[in-house]
């Protein structure tokens, strides 16, 4: 039988066979030896131990058109990235991290920051001259008041999105307005450390309607970018791309470089300064890690 991994905790992998049933399986020890982990949203063929208790064996995980690393999951075709305005502010070194992450994987992103009834004045203007220049689609709604809600509807029909952000931006509160037999946790802002409480502790996937899947991943307040150069950081950075043509060297990559067109463009304020910075803090980490 053939189906799709839709949950998996503690060594267990939860299949639904495309049709109504969900199958509770472990994995052959065969992925242990090749070093290969099932992930929610691969596509899997399995074999069915008992029928009356739906549990089987994963035997099989057929190709993969994407992967992530963090959040882990298969066969995504866009990201939905949720930030908020306020309680908590947007980190915007977490966000960039993310984007950097997601295009070096090809995969659209759908920026969205909720909370936007907490905005302050000339907020909402700010992040959308910042990101939708960095090549992403912003929206912005309060999942709190149901607003904006349909629009995110009508972006993840027909596809397999990823849901991600960190904690406390309500991801949860939008899942349960996506899928309301979700019946997840919205926790609540810890007063004292103005963060949020993950209430989501795995990576789960839900069929919001016909060929439309969302993924719900765990919050996460890090994310260390994995990569051995750092040209291969200006994937998420498509904002620099016009600028290029003013540096010294082609092979470039806008730290020490003395002419360079694209630091000459954060110097004239065409490319945002947070950007800029976020993109050379990943290249300090990336050269500090090479060192050793």
């Amino acid at each position: 039988m053939q189906g799709t991994i839709i949950k998996g905790v503690g060594g267990f992998y939860y299949v639904h066979d495309g049709i109504r049933r969900i199958y509770e399986c472990r994995a052959k020890g065969i992925f242990r030896n090749r070093g290969i982990k099932p992930l929610v949203g691969d596509r899997v063929e399995f074999s069915v131990i008992d029928d009356k208790e739906g549990t089987g064996n994963v035997d099989e995980i057929m190709p993969r058109r994407s992967e992530l690393v963090r959040p882990a999951a298969a066969n995504v075709d866009q990201a939905l990235l949720i930030f908020a305005m306020r309680s908590p502010d947007p980190n915007l070194n977490l966000l960039d991290r993310y984007l950097v992450m997601m295009a070096r994987q090809n995969l659209p992103v759908i920026l969205a920051f909720n909370k936007e009834d907490l905005a302050e004045s000339g907020q909402e203007d700010a992040l959308a001259e910042i990101y939708r220049g960095a090549g992403c689609l912003v929206l912005f709604l309060c999942a709190a008041e149901n607003r904006g809600v349909d629009q995110v509807r009508g972006l993840l029909r027909g596809k397999t999105t990823v849901l991600a952000g960190p904690s406390g931006v309500g991801k949860s509160s939008l899942m349960n307005l996506l899928h309301p037999k979700a019946e997840m946790e919205t926790g609540e802002i810890s007063r004292k450390i103005r963060r949020g409480r993950n209430t989501t502790r795995h990576t789960e996937m839900f069929c919001l309607g016909e060929d439309t899947f969302l993924m719900d991943t765990p919050g996460f307040t890090s994310l260390e970018i994995f990569a051995d150069d750092v040209r291969e950081l200006e994937a998420g950075f498509p904002e620099f791309e016009p600028y290029r043509s003013g540096c010294r060297f082609p092979d470039c990559v806008h730290i020490g470089e003395k002419e360079c067109g694209v630091k000459e463009a954060v110097r004239k304020g065409k490319i945002p300064k947070s950007r800029y910075d976020n993109y050379r803090q990943m290249a300090e980490e990336i050269r500090s890690r090479r060192k050793y």
